[in-house]
């Protein structure tokens, strides 16, 4: 990625479109799955919601739980993508600080995916549950909480990947002029 020059020290970073797309790919990809997870975590979970809603209508209202935590998953795509998107920039944005960012976005998108995906099953079958038996109400939280980890990590992964792309993109937006 970048080609050095031992008897200077110069580094010349490759700054051409290609490292922009990768970084646009990466916020889009961080929006697209993470919302992908939540849509399918809130369509799930939903189902079990309506049919808590004919079992024991009275419970509504705890039961909608599992649909507001798949609805945080889109939060952090939009998130990432907006911090990703932020970083863009013509003048000083390297292929490397690119592909760090597009590795970001997947992470974050990705991992909301998963923990959609686990909130819809989880929800579902949970708050069906929870119609028949008030019990279940605080395993259902414990593992929504557990679901809902795995988009985090995803998150703090990202986060700390655009930090990198910051400080490589800073270190060589010399070689990009």
């Amino acid at each position: 990625f970048f080609s050095e020059h031992t008897d200077d020290m110069v580094v010349k970073a490759d700054c051409d479109s290609a490292g922009a797309f990768f970084g646009a790919m990466g916020a889009s990809c961080a929006l697209i799955f993470a919302n992908l997870g939540a849509a399918y975590g809130t369509a799930k979970a939903a189902v079990g919601v309506a049919h808590l809603g004919v079992a024991a209508p009275q419970l509504i209202m705890r039961g909608i739980v599992p649909v507001v935590m798949a609805g945080i998953l889109g939060i952090y795509g939009l998130i990432v993508a907006v911090i990703v998107s932020s970083a863009l920039n013509a003048e000083s944005y390297t292929n490397l600080g690119g592909y760090i960012h597009l590795g970001a976005g997947l992470a974050a998108g990705m991992a909301a995916l998963a923990a959609g995906m686990a909130i819809g099953v989880v929800g579902d079958s949970c708050v069906r549950a929870y119609g028949k038996q008030d019990k279940i109400f605080v395993a259902m939280i414990l593992m929504l909480i557990f679901a809902e980890a795995l988009g985090l990590y995803g998150l703090i992964i990202s986060l700390i990947m655009n930090n990198s792309a910051n400080t490589v993109n800073a270190k060589y937006m010399e070689g990009c002029k």
